[in-house]
């Protein structure tokens, strides 16, 4: 059917499908130009080449067989390409939640590369796909909005230097020692001695090549070039007579289809590892997403990405790879090599599969040393000091949580620095609305307003005072507000008739929140002195109504604008004079 599609749509240059356009599906494929089809097949070419050697590496990462880094390559790309809403989102293997699943299992006493370690990250990928598919029928998309940039960029910095880190005794030739970061780190420094030189050539080389070539010529697959160069001397020397690690045997053919072997005690035990990387997953792919539609003006829906991205970690857990997640990296290599579709990714899954059939042979000569630089590299672009930097100049305090979040991530593991990215981000967002952005109203005699300090003596008109309060009003900020206002209304240096609270931005109010309003306008009544409201909304009006404040404050005193507010409040005073 998708070929019959495609030829409907190149049979006229720059023809769209309009009567699929809006499915629930295939809308990273279509509309379909004939145009474009062929750039998006380069880019889908170039990601292959520059992703086969990355998804390799990040086999080291998670402490599975290198074959199941390509099989991360193959059915979780179609799958997002099929039912994903994105255009430009890639889904394959990603460090973060690799790294998470390694660190996560280890800390379980689990070997890496061992039958029954593989079938657990199978399984993770598996509860992961129905923690997505809960969470798109549950539509909690929207979940992504509360991870925080800040604490992302931490998180990731953090993951980074975890990751570049404990490759560093794969370039040095040595035996993995050490538990821990901290304890391998030292393992690595207080044995400098035994590094096995050739190996640390093989890695420097290595990364000369993907550096110069990235300098020299940056869309040039220099990770491709590093890993066919390497496998190619490898084979040659037969380095792996040599006393060098090399990659050993690779599986050829499709990955074989079929449940892991589980038990509920399994599926219990891994569920938290689970979550973890689904917390990942729906903010670091509705970050990507959202992004590249912005750039090019595109619609693209969190909830329905959540199918797609369920249906690849489903996949990938059927197919005996790993959890897969949206990555940044890979949609940026697709969008500098010209493709702007799904049908990039399903190129890609194409040459995977020519990989997989006819060329896995090959790869049995890799140098481990290799595939560690690589690694090394991914790590070391993952540490976002110019994110860090930014944020520093921006926000200090915010700036320290960056740091906090990152030291978590390095020295007590990946699952409890996504647990506190949640938590701070959480916090954050609640502190902001604790403790909003208050103010005295002033204008001049061209109606221009500004909001001031709310200092005692700062007066909108003579006699009135009218206060900002610019977050919702409930049970946790309101007696914050009681505070603001309190402090204007003492000890004034000149009586107070009116105070005018403009609550335009003050779209929910709790019970707790109605109850200080009242308590405040007992208060001001004793003083003699008039409280009013301004609102806007219908939905405002309902809610003062609902806490009793309409009975309590009279119709007259609740007005629609500041205008109107200071219209009455001018009369009043006239008529009193």
């Amino acid at each position: 059917m998708i070929v019959d599609l495609m030829k409907t749509a190149t049979a006229k240059s720059g023809a769209n499908i309009p009567f699929l356009k809006h499915l629930p599906m295939l809308q990273g494929l279509l509309p379909l130009t004939s145009s474009q089809l062929g750039p998006d097949i380069i880019a889908g070419i170039t990601l292959a080449a520059l992703g086969i050697p990355e998804v390799m590496g990040y086999t080291k990462i998670i402490g599975t067989p290198i074959v199941t880094g390509l099989y991360t390559l193959f059915l979780p790309v179609l799958a997002f390409a099929v039912l994903g809403s994105s255009r430009h989102l890639v889904v394959s293997a990603d460090s973060a939640t690799a790294a998470m699943v390694a660190a996560s299992l280890v800390a379980l006493s689990f070997t890496a590369n061992t039958p029954r370690y593989i079938e657990l990250t199978s399984l993770i990928a598996l509860v992961t796909a129905g923690i997505l598919m809960l969470a798109r029928i549950l539509r909690l998309g929207f979940l992504a909005d509360f991870l925080s940039r800040t604490v992302l960029v931490g998180f990731l910095t953090g993951v980074g230097v975890q990751v570049a880190g404990g490759e560093l005794q794969d370039m040095l030739g040595m035996e993995k020692q050490g538990h821990g970061f901290l304890g391998q780190l030292f393992h690595t420094f207080s044995h400098l001695g035994d590094t096995h030189l050739p190996s640390l050539f093989i890695a420097l080389a290595a990364l000369a090549i993907i550096i110069g070539c990235e300098f020299l010529a940056p869309r040039f697959p220099g990770g491709l070039l590093a890993v066919i160069g390497m496998t190619a001397l490898s084979g040659f020397f037969h380095w792996g007579m040599r006393g060098i690690h090399v990659v050993g045997d690779v599986p050829s053919g499709l990955p074989h289809i079929g449940l892991p072997h589980m038990t509920v005690r399994d599926v219990v035990m891994v569920a938290p590892i689970s979550f973890s990387c689904f917390i990942v997953i729906l903010a670091q792919s509705a970050a990507t997403s959202r992004a590249y539609a912005l750039r090019y003006r595109e619609t693209f829906n969190q909830n329905e990405d959540l199918v797609g991205l369920s249906l690849a970690n489903a996949l990938a857990g059927c197919s005996g790879t790993f959890v897969v997640n949206g990555s940044p990296t890979k949609t940026a290599m697709v969008d500098t090599a010209g493709g702007r579709s799904q049908w990039s990714h399903v190129t890609t899954a194409v040459v995977v599969v020519i990989v997989l059939l006819f060329l896995t042979r090959p790869l049995s000569f890799l140098p481990n040393a290799v595939l560690a630089a690589i690694v090394f590299l991914i790590g070391v672009k993952l540490i976002d000091y110019r994110g860090l930097a930014a944020i520093r100049r921006a926000a200090l305090g915010e700036y320290i949580l960056a740091l906090i979040t990152a030291a978590t991530v390095v020295f007590f593991g990946v699952e409890q620095g996504i647990l506190l990215a949640v938590i701070l981000s959480l916090l954050m967002h609640v502190r902001h609305s604790y403790r909003p952005h208050v103010g005295v109203l002033v204008h001049d005699d061209a109606d221009h307003w500004r909001i001031e300090e709310p200092i005692p003596g700062t007066l909108t008109e003579p006699g009135m005072v009218m206060f900002w309060f610019g977050a919702g009003l409930f049970y946790a900020n309101a007696p914050f507000f009681a505070e603001q206002v309190r402090k204007l209304i003492e000890r004034p240096p000149s009586p107070i008739r009116w105070l005018v609270i403009d609550a335009r931005a003050v779209t929910e109010l709790d019970y707790s929140g109605g109850r200080t309003v009242a308590e405040l306008h007992q208060d001001l009544s004793k003083a003699g002195i008039v409280l009013a409201i301004i609102v806007v909304q219908a939905q405002q009006k309902e809610n003062l109504e609902r806490t009793g404040m309409l009975d309590l404050l009279g119709a007259d005193r609740i007005f629609e604008s500041r205008y109107d507010c200071i219209q009455a409040y001018r009369s009043e005073m006239s008529k009193s004079a």
